[in-house]
């Protein structure tokens, strides 16, 4: 019974980490607008240019896989922090300070790990060999606007990964501060039920 309980609690914390994390890389997206702001493109060209990276020369095409393969990293690695939370109680969001620094630890992370290989070895390598030969006009284009641009979208990059680990920190500790007062509320209603039902018997 009390593994049942466990495992039921846990399924419920990663799903509110998993959600977390899908809620804040969305929040985010709207910011990742001045990368294209900056590189003179419209709105959304950075999501194409990640899935250009990946092979695809329809931008329109890569614009959506890229956008997706966005939340699905956000979710990814907001269930990947609620696994860690669950082995490590300290790292956990049970309150919103502590979400906050966690959830910005896990952006530095996510940043260090994924985004800076991806950046360096994918993205701009695949970029700097669309500026000599690109498969269409269009990403030429984009090519050549994005060259150049290496260390402004690093930095910039960094700043939206912490952005990004703090609103799902906040998100994650919030929902595990509701789930806790739902239980406060249960347990109290249950003891208030028994005292009640103790006195109805007694008299």
């Amino acid at each position: 019974m009390y593994y049942e309980k466990r495992l039921k609690e846990s399924k419920s914390f990663l799903l509110y980490c998993s959600f977390a994390g899908f809620i804040a890389a969305w929040a985010i997206s709207g910011m990742l607008a001045i990368i294209d702001i900056v590189s003179q493109t419209p709105v959304g060209t950075f999501f194409a240019v990640i899935g250009i990276s990946l092979g695809f020369e329809d931008v329109t095409s890569a614009q959506f896989i890229g956008f997706g393969l966005h939340l699905l990293t956000g979710f990814a690695a907001g269930n990947i922090y609620g696994q860690i939370a669950m082995f490590w109680p300290k790292l956990s969001p049970y309150n919103m300070y502590n979400g906050l620094f966690t959830g910005m630890i896990v952006g530095i992370a996510l940043w260090a790990v994924l985004f800076f290989p991806l950046a360096t070895f994918g993205i701009q390598a695949r970029l700097d060999a669309y500026v000599l030969s690109a498969p269409n006009y269009q990403i030429l284009l984009i090519a050549s606007h994005f060259n150049g641009l290496y260390y402004v979208i690093l930095g910039s990059a960094f700043a939206f990964h912490m952005v990004y680990g703090s609103i799902m920190g906040l998100i994650a500790s919030r929902l595990y501060i509701l789930r806790q007062d739902k239980k406060e509320f249960t347990r109290q209603r249950v003891r208030y039920d028994k005292r009640f039902k103790h006195r109805f018997d007694n008299e």
